[in-house]
């Protein structure tokens, strides 16, 4: 794999001759010099899957936006932003007086009912009722008291509750503000885990199942980390022709809600150069290792490195494949200076 980098480099060369490529006297010096004991590793080609990486939002695993069920104004709002909460806590309260009224009439009128029935049973034995009354009776009294439910049920819309542990995310409403039915008043969210949501293009999402893994990454605090994918949406969006998928994130990364991710997808594998990150050393902008010449002399080449996949990393131009570079070299190893391989 011949590179533009063997050309580029004999034009910066001069430029970096007094820290890589000695001149002069001082290169006769360094060429006729002790050989200086270095590792060195050839560059080896390999194939490997080449990473999308895709934005997403992280988002807590229990989030719920609470609404009312009711109309009425809001009395109280126990709860603060932030507020850690249990399940079952009371969140809002909603005045609604007229469901009040509705259960004490729903109640009045099945009590009326279960005595009514009460009496007839007692006259049906006697001859003074008939079996039908009774049976009347006895339906207007399962009646009666479905509507006290009913009425009980919506008395309970008035207070909502936290239907998980969680903390108070948003708040929407004030108390004095006016409830009604599927107007938001409070968000909150789980802290038994976090997720990250993104799209995937439908060109990759075919490679992707419920259980594999993904790598990830958080810019705030630098977290990284490997994900397993706990939900894929079976369809694609039409507009923007990607499909749903919600990470994972382990437990014990200090994510927060709302953090900006990436997620790096495999898609079709592509063979590069690699060689050890460690052989690969910087000055200014420039990027340079030092390869193993004729005679076992060092020679200094600039090259343009691409992703890093652990320990290794991909170089773009400036060595062939097969070329030996050395590993870590040590300060002040120069252009032309001897080299003795350790085993």
């Amino acid at each position: 794999m011949k590179s533009t980098g063997h050309l580029f480099a004999a034009a910066v060369l001069a430029f970096l001759a007094g820290c890589g490529r000695p001149s002069g006297a001082e290169g006769a010096a360094a060429a006729e010099g002790p050989a200086v004991r270095v590792r060195v590793v050839a560059a080896k080609a390999e194939s490997s899957p080449a990473l999308t990486p895709l934005t997403g939002v992280v988002r807590p695993v229990d989030r719920a936006q609470l609404a009312a069920k009711v109309m009425g104004s809001v009395e109280e709002i126990p709860v603060t932003l932030g507020q850690a909460v249990g399940r079952g806590d009371v969140l809002v309260r909603i005045g609604a007086a007229e469901i009040g009224a509705r259960v004490a009439q729903a109640r009045s009128q099945a009590n009326q009912a279960g005595r009514d029935l009460a009496r007839e049973k007692e006259l049906l034995p006697k001859g003074a009722s008939t079996a039908e009354m009774v049976s009347n009776l006895e339906d207007r009294y399962a009646a009666s008291l479905a509507a006290l439910h009913e009425a009980e049920v919506m008395q309970g819309y008035a207070v909502i509750r936290a239907p998980f542990d969680g903390v108070v995310s948003r708040k929407f409403v004030n108390a004095g503000d006016l409830a009604s039915p599927g107007m938001p008043l409070l968000e909150i969210e789980g802290r038994a885990g976090f997720e990250v949501e993104a799209g995937v293009p439908d060109s990759l999402a075919q490679g992707l199942s419920v259980g594999g893994e993904l790598s990830g990454v958080v810019p705030v605090g630098n977290l990284s980390f490997r994900g397993r994918i706990a939900e894929l949406s079976p369809a694609a969006d039409a507009g923007s022709h990607t499909v749903a998928v919600k990470v994972r994130v382990p437990d014990g990364v200090p994510v927060r809600s709302g953090d900006f991710a990436r997620l790096e997808v495999p898609g079709a594998p592509e063979r590069g150069l690699f060689v050890p990150a460690a052989a690969v050393s910087t000055l200014g902008q420039m990027e340079r290792v030092f390869v193993v010449g004729d005679g076992n002399r060092a020679v200094l080449r600039l090259v343009k490195t691409g992703v890093q996949r652990g320990d290794r990393v991909e170089i773009l131009s400036g060595v062939d494949e097969a070329e030996r570079v050395v590993v870590a070299p040590p300060a002040g190893l120069g252009e032309g200076q001897a080299l003795e391989i350790l085993p």
